[in-house]
């Protein structure tokens, strides 16, 4: 476990948990940095920086778009259709996004403002991220109310939802291995709660 003064908590659950609500009510009130792996990952792929060279020299010349960027529609029908080339992406890109992630949390706790440096992603535990967070966090939220959120906010058919579900981690897994779980099944206020009490020992602001 990585030893700083700005405590490093991951965040993760399943697709419509609502993530994004947890992590911008803490964004409001606490003194903190976030970073969403994903977005960190696209930002780490556009031309010019190694990650960009590396997998244009995996997949070739014609997965780039014609403003030059890599064609992220035309990456992803590859690699998903290809377990081993898939393979080979994530080795690429994973060890980019966790050294980008540790740098700024060594420049956070330089700067010495934020008190929690957070990351979400559905593949926390997949990518290893229990190594090197101080805590795991998971949001739980019944399938059922995650299915009809995406259905309400997302527009997602309900075949969609299922086969997304479906390559998700079970509930279980997650559980076993998380330190603390947000049950985001209610309420938001009810949710904010359960962070609050978890959060008690760092700086409130209004």
């Amino acid at each position: 476990m990585r030893q700083s003064k700005v405590r490093f908590i991951g965040i993760t659950g399943g697709i419509g948990a609502g993530k994004t609500e947890i992590l911008n009510y803490i964004q409001r009130h606490y003194k903190c940095e976030i970073y969403l792996a994903d977005r960190v990952a696209e930002q780490l792929q556009e031309p010019g920086t190694a990650c960009f060279q590396a997998l244009v020299e995996l997949l070739g010349e014609d997965v780039k778009s014609p403003d030059g960027r890599i064609d992220r529609g035309r990456m992803s029908e590859r690699i998903f259709s290809d377990p081993a080339l898939l393979e080979r992406v994530n080795a690429i890109v994973h060890p980019a996004v966790r050294e980008f992630l540790l740098e700024r949390l060594d420049d956070a706790a330089s700067a010495g403002e934020a008190e929690l440096f957070f990351v979400e992603a559905a593949l926390l535990i997949e990518c290893g991220y229990r190594e090197i967070v101080d805590e795991l966090w998971y949001i739980y939220a019944d399938r059922q109310v995650r299915s009809r959120r995406l259905e309400e906010q997302r527009g997602y058919s309900r075949d969609r939802i299922s086969r997304i579900m479906s390559c998700q981690l079970p509930e279980e897994k997650f559980r076993e291995c998380c330190d603390f779980v947000i049950d985001n099944s209610g309420t938001l206020e009810e949710s904010y709660r359960q962070i609050d009490r978890r959060l008690e020992a760092f700086t409130w602001r209004e």
